[in-house]
């Protein structure tokens, strides 16, 4: 996630506070050091200021929003009568008014990263680290993955978005037979755990009944 604010003591807590919930988070001071960032067009989520040095907020969502349709919410002290139809009208998802509690832009964070989710973003892209065995969320998380796991995002991987059989997957992980549909279901509990404890964005993991399990967003290896 970036966070572009100018006020130093706001964006040293805040992002701890994120931190803290396993929420990785790069700050940049002014809108200039985002967009000479090499990854500047590549962060899951926005959360932006309107009063910058550099371009201003609003300027600056109408330039991301030309590269990305990644999450953004401005949190701002700028309460003049036609700021939010410019805020939102140049692209944020979400407008939050100074003063304001982290716990407040954390969740505003979670439910426009449900929405874009489900939506299914085109730049909502996790990746899987095979070297490293780690599963890596598209607010740049880091995930560690079991030998388990891992398998597991193999099948999803090879299925490129399509609904993996159960046998399929049991086939996977080297277990056969019917006996083994509980303990599956466990590991893809653990998986699913796993990744919700470590980052805000909604899971892509889901079942379908009585068939197997889909990713729903694009996965990629790296």
């Amino acid at each position: 996630m970036a966070l572009v604010d100018d006020d130093a003591e706001y964006t040293e807590f805040l992002s701890q506070y994120l931190r803290e919930r396993g929420v990785a988070v790069h700050v940049f001071g002014d809108s200039t050091d985002l967009l000479a960032d090499p990854d500047a067009y590549e962060y899951g989520f926005y959360v932006v200021d309107l009063s910058l040095p550099g371009i201003d907020g609003v300027d600056l969502i109408k330039v991301l929003r030309r590269r990305t349709e990644s999450g953004v919410v401005v949190v701002s002290g700028k309460l003049a009568p036609d700021v939010f139809k410019q805020v939102m009208t140049a692209g944020a998802d979400m407008y939050l008014a100074k003063p304001v509690q982290f716990d407040q832009v954390e969740l505003a964070i979670i439910a426009v990263q449900r929405r874009l989710g489900a939506a299914g973003g085109p730049n909502i892209v996790w990746k899987l680290d095979r070297r490293t065995q780690r599963l890596i969320a598209p607010d740049g998380v880091q995930i560690e993955l079991s030998g388990t796991d891992t398998a597991l995002m193999e099948c999803f991987l090879e299925a490129a978005g399509e609904v993996v059989p159960r046998d399929a997957i049991l086939r996977k992980l080297g277990k056969q037979g019917d006996g083994e549909s509980d303990g599956l279901n466990a590991t893809i509990y653990r998986l699913r755990r796993r990744i919700e404890k470590a980052t805000p964005m909604l899971v892509p993991l889901q079942s379908k009944s009585g068939v197997g399990y889909i990713f729903r967003a694009q996965l990629k290896a790296q």
